[in-house]
């Protein structure tokens, strides 16, 4: 099992694609199953392909703290059982943007399907508010709730 990662500031701004590029199967992409045990604060376990997480954010819309400490596959399965609310999945393919940027675009699947959501993170808060999004972008939802995983857990997006 891995070590345990150190707690690190995650900075990133989300959005909604007017629409999705083309030849999306030319990029990487994971299979991701997750679930809450607790959203304030988030505590959340992920299955992303073979890796399981147990991860903790702190809270914030743009900007908060994250330690991430890795799962066995008992451990992750167990823990799923104690789930509240919706457990999500989707798939994200990893887009590359500039040399240093990279586009995670998140398709839900199951009671979210339809949901497309695309994240890209920064290194300074500055650096993801001078951020120009590409033309497919749409609206950008980083500082509403509803678009946050835990709040989706819980049937925010939900009609």
């Amino acid at each position: 099992m891995e070590k345990t990662k150190q707690a690190h500031m995650e900075i990133e701004r989300k959005f909604i694609p007017k629409q999705l590029p083309d030849s999306l199967e030319q990029y990487p992409c994971h299979e991701i199953e997750q679930g809450y045990l607790c959203t304030d604060p988030a505590v959340r376990i992920r299955q992303m392909d073979d890796t399981y997480f147990l991860t903790c954010k702190t809270s914030g819309m743009m900007a908060h703290q994250e330690f991430e400490i890795p799962l066995s596959k008992e451990a992750y399965l167990h823990l799923r059982e104690k789930t509240d609310g919706l457990l999500i999945t989707k798939s994200r393919y990893m887009i590359p943007f500039d040399e240093t940027h990279t586009i995670e675009l998140d398709l839900f699947h199951g009671r979210l399907e339809g949901i497309t959501l695309a994240e890209v993170e920064f290194s300074s808060v500055s650096e993801a508010d001078s951020f120009i999004p590409p033309d497919w972008f749409g609206e950008d939802v980083t500082y509403d709730s509803r678009y946050h995983n835990s709040e989706m857990s819980r049937g925010a997006l939900l009609p």
